[in-house]
């Protein structure tokens, strides 16, 4: 965030769509899983349902960097596009999360609660409020630093930056059997909030060294991401498979038509939200 030109006032523009983003598309979704797979894989509406909750999931690792690409190029920018594309997707993985962790009990024997909707809101406004107050934080902390003579250097603001934003996601990790707070949204608001607060040319220069830092991020990124696709199960999903992806895929893009019905994109910036989730 702190790399691009995002601002949070354009969310206003998208805030209805960009809500409806972080879940509708995924309930379409898993919920075409769990009319379809029963069908097609003989599989109970439990473990349906779970698989959908799997492939409802939007990779914040390919959405978000592609997003902030687009808003430091400017596309999308009269209505606010990217960012509300990357508001959704950075929520749409709590939601998913909850659901995943609810269907995987009833997996397990246990009964299906509920109450466990209700983390979804609860979790989102922690990871945002928790995201503000650090950022705000550590911009006093910069500040006073400052005036107290002993200036930090941006290259260890990028370091200590990125050290809170490793501890944010470790900590969603580690309290997700309490609750679930999202630890890339939470960074999200880290930065965001240090964005508003900070000087325009303190945000430049650290602009400048975070992009250096994503060009060898990306690439490690997606080396890890390839590691982790086991081709063996790929090959043996055969046309079944495929077509309950695509299935999958299909009904997913009526709630995203759905999600931005109303809004006052024209029909090009519709199809590409589409192909976007």
């Amino acid at each position: 965030i702190i790399t691009s030109n995002y601002d949070i006032k354009d969310l206003k523009k998208v805030g209805r769509s960009a809500v409806l983003l972080s879940f509708l598309p995924a309930s379409f979704e898993i919920l075409a899983y769990g009319i379809f797979v029963p069908k097609l894989l003989g599989l109970n509406i439990t473990n349906a349902l779970l698989m959908g909750s799997v492939m409802a999931a939007v990779s914040p690792a390919i959405v978000v960097p592609r997003m902030v690409k687009l808003i430091d190029e400017g596309y999308g920018k009269n209505e606010s596009v990217p960012q509300m594309i990357l508001a959704g997707a950075s929520c749409d993985d709590v939601f998913v999360l909850v659901l995943f962790s609810s269907f995987l009990s009833m997996a397990k024997g246990s009964a299906f609660s509920y109450k466990s909707l209700l983390r979804v809101p609860i979790s989102i406004i922690l990871g945002i409020g928790l995201g503000i107050i650090i950022g705000y934080l550590l911009y006093l902390f910069f500040e006073r630093r400052y005036k107290n003579g002993a200036y930090i250097r941006n290259s260890s603001k990028v370091i200590i930056i990125l050290a809170l934003a490793f501890l944010l996601v470790s900590m969603e990790n580690m309290v997700k059997d309490i609750i679930p707070v999202p630890g890339l949204l939470a960074v999200i608001a880290m930065a965001s909030a240090y964005k508003i607060k900070a000087e325009e040319k303190v945000v430049e220069r650290l602009s400048e060294k975070f992009a250096k830092l994503w060009i060898f991020a990306e690439i490690l990124l997606f080396v890890l991401v390839g590691a982790e696709v086991d081709i063996k199960y790929m090959t043996g999903i055969g046309s079944v498979g495929i077509l309950l992806i695509f299935l999958g895929l299909l009904i997913r893009s009526l709630g995203v038509i759905l999600s931005v019905s109303g809004s006052k994109l024209n029909k090009n910036e519709k199809i590409f939200t589409i192909f976007a989730y």
